[in-house]
């Protein structure tokens, strides 16, 4: 038996009122509530993402409903800082100096 990660993915639904976020529990989990802004952030599988947008946009209490795009960003930044800055001779020694 193996265990293999899902793709997830936040949805972040804003709300007329807080009175009905326990109501998204049934789309999936939810994971935060501002009370203060009024949203609830909910976890879902990718694959359902669609489908469920859609089914929380024509719940009244719902104002609005945004996809996070955090799945979609580049983390990774080795590559672009190593291309973007060289050392100077001097910054060259001193960083040597620092390794030995």
């Amino acid at each position: 038996m193996s265990f293999e990660a899902k793709a997830r993915r936040g949805v972040i639904v804003y709300l007329y009122h807080l009175r009905q976020s326990k109501q998204l529990r049934r789309f999936g989990n939810i994971q935060y509530v501002s009370r203060k802004m009024k949203y609830a952030l909910v976890y879902m599988d990718e694959e359902l993402v669609d489908k469920t947008v859609s089914k929380l946009k024509q719940l009244r209490f719902v104002k609005k409903v945004e996809i996070s795009r955090r799945p979609d960003l580049k983390v990774e930044f080795d590559e672009q800082n190593q291309k973007a800055y060289k050392l100077t001779e001097e910054d060259q020694e001193k960083f040597e100096n620092k390794e030995s």
